[in-house]
């Protein structure tokens, strides 16, 4: 059971920007894409990067997420040398303790990790919608003899107060972190994706754990206090597509980033290509009135309206003379006859009635008003 590095996806968060999107399931198991959820992107990338082992950490309403995330053969983690492992808050010797913060969460879940003897920890956010190769950002981490590597995304100054930013050298050695600063020195944002030396990191965890002046947390504690203890801390520099789809608006756009021209997240990539769950249904059926203009459209859909622009999930049907624009269609919706939806998020399982008029120029919506019975 013993492995090079071993990751864990940090997938409890609650998601409360995303309103009713995150009611009944956590953020890491919202729809994204035409046909994914968006713990499959970190997922997807593990495999990938052939990391064989991952543990999921999750909390907040996780019924959803842990069936999902139990079936490893999705991403091809399934077999004897290799698997994803759902790790809720658990009951031990010491009584009963939720997650407290990102690195408590971590620290809950040292003897887990203990037994795959790991010489590397590789610890993700399960929130992000983003391609990456993992094994090169080791290979960085090994040639600079790094005890922490910290993923870096180069973001506008007036974005960068929203993330924890890494000053560095120009070798990419951090010297300064600072956690959301409201004048941010400059604009290379934490991905909040970190490859920790297991010594290291173990050994910073259980040094926090009892200090009741902590928030238990990467941004806000065990970075800074490695930085004092003069460890050896490196920005690795990403140029990819990322995105944190926290919010109705960002979730709305990172979909139209999808339809743009050349797609920069790339889901048609064949070598980098990402996993997720396949479930039968029929093929799509497009109608003799249908129009369809740069659109997604995933299978079982029946469209014999307008789609302009615009994203369906599976089995979603759209009638005569209904027309979407700009918008994100979620599983198993209808929108009857003559209705009109534009600049929404529609979610899974909706009923938009004949004639009925939804979303407007001026802002992004989301429609949960009315459940398919």
């Amino acid at each position: 059971m013993k492995t090079e590095m071993l990751a864990m996806i940090l997938a409890g968060g609650r998601g409360t920007r995303l309103m009713e999107l995150t009611e009944k399931a956590a953020k890491p198991a919202v729809h994204f894409g035409g046909k994914y959820r968006i713990i499959d992107f970190p997922l997807s990338n593990c495999a990938n990067s052939k990391i064989k082992y991952v543990g999921v950490l999750t909390q907040y309403e996780s019924i959803v997420l842990n069936s999902y995330v139990s079936q490893s053969s999705f991403w091809g983690l399934d077999g004897r040398d290799k698997g994803t492992f759902v790790l809720n808050p658990r009951e031990k010797v010491t009584g009963f303790s939720l997650y407290m913060g990102t690195a408590d969460a971590i620290y809950q879940n040292i003897d887990f990790m203990d037994q795959y003897e790991p010489k590397y920890v590789l610890i993700l956010s399960g929130d992000h919608i983003y391609k990456m190769d993992y094994d090169h950002m080791l290979d960085f981490h090994k040639q600079n003899n790094a005890d922490l590597t910290i993923a870096g995304l180069t973001v506008t100054l007036e974005e960068a107060s929203r993330f924890g930013i890494m000053n560095t050298n120009k070798d990419y050695s951090i010297y300064e972190f600072e956690e959301k600063p409201p004048v941010p020195k400059n604009n290379l944002a934490s991905m909040g994706i970190y490859i920790f030396n297991y010594d290291v990191l173990k050994k910073a965890l259980i040094e926090d754990a009892p200090r009741k002046d902590s928030a238990h947390d990467f941004g806000k504690n065990i970075i800074p206090n490695l930085l004092n203890e003069g460890k050896r801390l490196f920005a690795y520099p990403f140029a990819g597509y990322w995105k944190d789809v926290g919010t109705i608006d960002s979730l709305w756009q990172a979909h139209m980033d999808l339809l743009a021209q050349g797609d920069p997240l790339k889901l048609d990539d064949d070598n980098w290509k990402i996993y997720t769950e396949d479930i039968p249904t029929t093929p799509q059926f497009i109608g003799p009135n249908a129009c369809l203009k740069g659109s997604s459209i995933n299978q079982g859909c029946i469209i014999d309206g307008t789609v302009t622009n615009s994203v369906l999930f599976r089995d979603v049907v759209i009638e005569k003379g209904a027309e979407i624009i700009n918008s994100v269609i979620m599983p198993e919706s209808i929108v009857k006859k003559g209705a009109k939806v534009k600049n929404c998020i529609v979610k899974e399982k909706q009923l938009i009635l004949e004639n009925e008029v939804i979303g407007s120029d001026d802002k992004v919506e989301l429609f949960t008003s009315r459940e398919v019975k």
